[in-house]
């Protein structure tokens, strides 16, 4: 085939478009460059209950499949006697419609557990792609689920390659999973965005000529939002900064709330979920973007803060570690030290010169990020697993 070339390829994810995130980023990007390098390209993702049935986004085949699982209750477990034999048919029916040469799980959940099932019944090659979600689910679902440990350790023994967004990923599935080996394969990011950018913007607010301090992510508890709020609440008052948080999720009222208890008023906006566009107009409107996670897998939004040529202030627990260069193109902290964390955004607010440098650097890194490169890795890997199952 050649890096993919000529495969028919089904991107199996956990979520998709129109709901907004990394994951979703990362199988919408990859889907295209496959396509543009000749690889044959679905796109299956979970009927989260909208039932969208097959859409097309990108000129690519979208399926959103129905994925119940069983669970403890009686009630449960005869809601799901009565959906499963209608979802496992609408997986058949979309793996007889498109006869993929590979299964590709991306971010393993109920999406994992059925197209596992089928690369078994249709003897079908899988690559597994993990991005976190063993530690970032603020709420534990493979903790909580017997069934979705047994179904990530026996997907990882049968699939044909295992790949992490980056070494944190593979070291706990690794730790947990009983993975042996394992591929990193970083997220990306693509031009500028040029289409119309969807969520609150800048223009929309009134906003003065003060300092921006810009959060964009999931609003829940391992993204560490609740730590930046506390740090922002403790900066000299005298640089008169705002901060801004875009993004959606449970957490969303209990930080509205911290920065009243805080006394920050209209210092603080939530300005809700924020496409691509959205977000690159906020970065650059932006003085410094910030990354508090507690736990994080990669950090797609540290690409996104370089590409808008905006300093990055990102956390030292996970990801981001492993590829900014602490000083040079972004400055790295330990968020949960919310003293540390004010200290490291007041210093890029109050040194202009400093702050270009660290500005001008992630343009030149983010360079090595793109995703031509990983739909190229992931070609290749295809090619390997393809081969072998012959």
């Amino acid at each position: 085939m050649g890096g993919g070339a000529g495969a028919r390829v089904a991107l199996v994810t956990s979520s998709y478009h129109p709901h907004f995130g990394g994951v979703e980023s990362h199988v919408r990007n990859v889907a295209r460059e496959l396509r543009r390098i000749g690889t044959d390209v679905e796109v299956w993702t979970v009927d989260r209950g909208e039932r969208l049935g097959t859409t097309e986004l990108d000129g690519i085949v979208v399926r959103h499949l129905p994925t119940p699982l069983p669970a403890r209750s009686g009630r449960a477990l005869a809601t799901f006697a009565a959906a499963s034999p209608r979802a496992w048919r609408a997986w058949r029916s979309a793996f007889r419609t498109f006869r993929p040469d590979l299964l590709h799980v991306q971010c393993f959940g109920p999406n994992g557990l059925y197209a596992a099932a089928l690369a078994r019944r249709t003897a079908t090659p899988l690559v597994l792609s993990a991005h976190g979600e063993t530690f970032m689910d603020d709420y534990d679902a493979f903790g909580a689920s017997a069934l979705m440990r047994e179904g990530l350790r026996r997907t990882i023994a049968a699939a044909a390659m295992t790949t992490g967004c980056s070494e944190q990923v593979l070291g706990d599935l690794r730790d947990r999973f009983e993975l042996v080996g394992g591929v990193v394969v970083p997220n990306g990011v693509g031009p500028a965005p040029t289409s119309p950018p969807h969520g609150v913007l800048p223009a929309d607010l009134d906003l003065d000529a003060a300092p921006l301090v810009l959060g964009v992510g999931r609003l829940e508890t391992t993204k560490g939002f609740d730590l930046l709020v506390e740090a922002f609440a403790a900066l000299d008052p005298a640089l008169g900064a705002r901060l801004v948080l875009g993004g959606d999720g449970s957490q969303r009222e209990a930080l509205r709330a911290q920065g009243q208890q805080l006394g920050l008023r209209g210092r603080l906006r939530l300005v809700g979920p924020l496409d691509e566009a959205a977000v690159h107009t906020w970065m650059r409107r932006a003085d410094v973007v910030v990354m508090p996670s507690r736990r994080e897998a990669f950090g797609i939004v540290a690409l996104e803060a370089w590409r808008a040529g905006t300093p990055l202030v990102a956390t030292t627990l996970g990801g981001p570690a492993s590829f900014v260069t602490d000083g040079a193109d972004g400055v790295l902290v330990d968020p949960v030290n919310t003293g540390a964390l004010t200290y490291a955004i007041e210093s890029v607010l109050r040194d202009h010169d400093r702050a270009a440098e660290l500005a001008a650097n992630g343009l030149t890194s983010v360079r090595r990020y793109t995703w031509a490169s990983v739909a190229r890795i992931y070609g290749e890997l295809y090619d390997r697993a393809v081969q072998k199952a012959r």
